[in-house]
C-alpha cells in the first residue's frame, strides 16, 4: 500500500495539463482516476497500451462522456508530440535520479 509520501508524482510536460483542463469535467475525472491509479503503481482498466510505442510503456486513457466513449485519434503531428513529451519526461526522470 502506498502512503501519500510514497505515491508517484505526476509531472506535466508541455501543454498537457492545460490540454486536460479543456476536456469536459467527467472526462477529466476519469483521466484523474486513471492517473491516481498510476501513482499507486496500478493500471486503471480504462488505460490501454498506445499502439506504436512498444507494449505498455505509453498508455492511452479511454474516458466516457455522457454515455459516449472518448478515444483519441492521433495525427502524425500528435504522435510526434507524444514522442517529444516522452523524451522530455525521460530526461526529467534521469535528472531527478542524479
Amino acid at each position: 500500500m502506498y502512503t501519500l509520501e510514497s505515491r508517484r508524482r505526476v509531472v506535466w510536460v508541455g501543454s498537457s495539463l492545460r490540454d486536460l483542463r479543456a476536456f469536459p469535467q467527467d472526462v477529466r475525472r476519469d483521466i484523474g482516476q486513471s492517473l491516481y491509479a498510476a501513482q499507486q503503481g496500478e493500471t486503471d482498466p480504462s488505460a490501454k497500451p498506445l499502439k506504436g510505442f512498444g507494449g505498455g510503456s505509453v498508455l492511452e486513457i479511454v474516458a466516457r462522456h455522457r454515455g459516449d466513449t472518448w478515444r483519441a485519434v492521433y495525427t502524425k503531428n500528435e504522435i510526434e508530440l507524444i514522442r517529444q513529451r516522452l523524451t522530455e519526461a525521460g530526461r526529467l526522470h534521469r535528472e531527478r535520479q542524479n
